[in-house]
């Protein structure tokens, strides 16, 4: 197998050689240069034309985001960012400028905290090879081994009467790699507060979600806020699940309320969006629609499974513009999902579905 090449830009000496050291552990990587600034960084991309560069956002002469702009625009590399949480609305605007993913560096330089992010980062770097391997692959079809699917393999989207018509009382989004930005994007879509709430669960890191609730709130009109435990589930809000925790909900006096929760030794992605989607399908059953958008791996395709036994609907977002389309893949793959539609038709969807349009 070809290996990946990758650029390490970062000021730091010290990160540049521990980076190095944790990327070089993997197999089908090649640390083919570093960089200490942003110019240095386009001379080495340039010279040794790697398959993608991990950036550090604070940098002298050329920052972080010029050279992500340029990485992204002029060249069409990944990139992963290697921040601080102390920048966590940084790496936001990292990902709206089109970073791929990012990886929370400890504040301390200490060399035994630096390590402690050897297994996260290796992982999306694995990732991205995985995506350069399977780029050729043919999606499946929406729905496959349905006979109510339309000429061109999407899934009906409700307009012909097939589908669900009636009213929703909640909107849950599963996302992954590509995220942040996608979220953002369907949220400042809508152009008034609607009668249904909406919760999300997000892969991400503990410590980063608060900033992120926070910037979409800032940008939309739903009142937007990191999910505590006993949050109640109010049309017009958005809940997203803390960084680590999972999110489920309970009926507590008539009142559908937020449960934050430790996950289990077998939830491979945390937050989950099955344990999120198998939770509010026994409260909402049919009233219910599930989203699942980019992401790398499976999560969501049991959870929306039981949203669908249970009468719900379910969107996935369609492979043309999906960062990582392998979330929606495999949600698409279970013949549940009712409509496949790219992202900037997401909100529109969710409004025809659910009777608003």
């Amino acid at each position: 197998m070809k290996k990946i090449r990758i650029v390490v830009v970062d000021d730091s000496a010290f990160s540049r050689r521990s980076i190095t050291k944790m990327l070089e552990g993997l197999d089908s990587v090649e640390v083919v240069g570093y960089a200490i600034n942003g110019e240095d960084g386009i001379q080495k991309v340039i010279a040794l034309k790697p398959d993608l560069v991990t950036l550090d956002l604070e940098m002298p002469k050329m920052d972080g985001f010029t050279l992500l702009r340029i990485l992204t625009t002029r060249f069409s590399l990944p990139v992963i960012v290697i921040s601080a949480l102390s920048g966590a609305d940084k790496v936001f605007k990292a990902l709206e400028l089109g970073a791929l993913d990012f990886v929370a560096k400890p504040s301390s330089s200490a060399s035994i905290d630096l390590l402690s992010i050897k297994e996260d980062l290796q992982k999306k770097v694995l990732q991205v090879l995985s995506l350069n391997n399977t780029a050729s692959r043919p999606a499946p079809a929406i729905g496959a081994g349905s006979q109510e699917r339309s000429e061109t393999s999407k899934a009906p989207s409700g307009r012909a009467g097939v589908g669900i018509n009636h009213a929703i009382d909640l909107v849950a989004i599963g996302s992954s790699t590509g995220g942040p930005p996608a979220l953002q994007q369907i949220f400042s879509a809508f152009k008034q507060k609607y009668p249904f709430a909406i919760v999300v669960s997000q892969h991400m890191p503990p410590g980063f979600t608060k900033a992120f609730a926070d910037r979409l709130d800032r940008s939309c009109l739903f009142d937007v806020k990191e999910a505590e435990d006993g949050d109640l589930v109010l049309p017009g809000s958005i809940l997203i699940a803390p960084g680590g925790k999972n999110m489920t909900f309970e009926v507590c006096g008539g009142q559908v309320t937020a449960r934050i929760v430790e996950p289990s030794a077998s939830d491979r992605y945390v937050p989950s969006v099955d344990v999120m989607l198998q939770s509010c399908a026994g409260i909402y059953r049919k009233r219910v629609t599930a989203i699942i958008l980019t992401g790398m791996g499976n999560d969501g395709s049991a959870g929306v499974r039981i949203i669908k036994e249970q009468g719900g609907c379910v969107i996935a977002e369609s492979e043309e513009t999906a960062i990582v389309y392998g979330m929606p893949r495999e949600a698409v793959a279970t013949g549940v999902v009712d409509s496949c539609v790219p992202l900037d038709k997401v909100a529109a969807e969710i409004l025809i579905q659910g009777g608003f349009s």
